[in-house]
């Protein structure tokens, strides 16, 4: 009887949580936090997110691994050797070996003892408003472990998964309406476009190369897909993306990225708890 009342309890408090999560505006467009402030702080850590977030930040973007035991961590790279004080592939780690490294020190002594974190650590910090770019460095697997962790913390309003195909069909099985950002061919803009509205992916990401797909942005306006686009955060760069109808240009400076967001009407996001 006792584990049915608590089971019972854990079921009402799930339910209430996405109830409370589904009555949450999120931003339609805005500027996306390139792995956190990274231009200034240690990227792809709790720092570089909670710079971003006072910023104004309408979406963040952050990079997860699997390490060796199987634990979610936030790192770029396919090695810890750029952005730590530690040398070896993440796959190759354990969560206890990537925690003793030093994520900070190498940017800059200031932020000397910055730890990489796990993603249950980072998504803990995030206010519920914003959305959360998780850029999946994996497969199937990872998209399956990912998935459930954004489900089991309430977080599937906000939190969508940027994915190849494979990572994205082993995510939906684990959660079928896990949110998905297509991330499959970047290269070809028609097609590509295509292909993600015929997959129902609620976000896509562009891959800029020197120019803004127009015909395909209008497609996706018209279809109700979210447009990311990387990357040209030049003043010119981001009010064209803007005006040919990109939702979240991803930006390494948000800070001075805000300025020509409020040419927009784009005011920096107002947190909520």
């Amino acid at each position: 009887m006792i584990r049915l009342h608590i089971l019972l309890t854990a079921l009402t408090l799930a339910v209430l949580a996405q109830s409370n999560a589904a009555e949450i505006a999120m931003p339609v467009r805005g500027l996306c936090a390139h792995r956190g402030a990274m231009s200034t702080f240690p990227e792809n850590t709790i720092p570089a997110f909670i710079e971003a977030v006072r910023l104004g930040a309408h979406m963040i973007e952050f990079d997860v691994q699997l390490t060796k035991d199987g634990a979610l961590v936030l790192m770029h790279d396919a090695t810890v050797d750029r952005t730590t004080n530690g040398k070896g592939r993440v796959a190759d780690l354990t969560l206890a070996e990537v925690k003793k490294l030093d994520a900070g020190e190498k940017m800059n002594k200031l932020f000397q003892g910055t730890r990489i974190p796990t993603f249950e650590e980072a998504l803990a910090i995030f206010p519920r408003n914003v959305w959360l770019n998780c850029h999946l460095k994996g497969g199937a697997a990872l998209g399956e472990a990912t998935a459930k962790v954004i489900a089991k913390t309430g977080r599937k309003h906000q939190a969508f998964l940027a994915a190849t195909a494979d990572a994205a069909k082993a995510a939906r099985a684990a959660v079928p309406d896990i949110l998905i950002c297509n991330m499959e061919r970047q290269g070809e803009s028609m097609a590509y476009a295509k292909e993600t509205i015929a997959m129902n992916a609620q976000f896509i990401q562009l891959l800029g190369k020197g120019e803004v797909p127009v015909e395909a942005i209008k497609l996706l306006n018209a279809a109700g897909v979210h447009v990311n686009y990387y990357h040209d955060e030049t003043p010119e760069g981001l009010r064209l993306q803007w005006i040919s109808g990109v939702n979240f240009p991803l930006v390494n400076d948000i800070a001075k990225a805000m300025n020509i967001a409020q040419e927009f009407g784009i005011e920096p996001l107002a947190q909520e708890p």
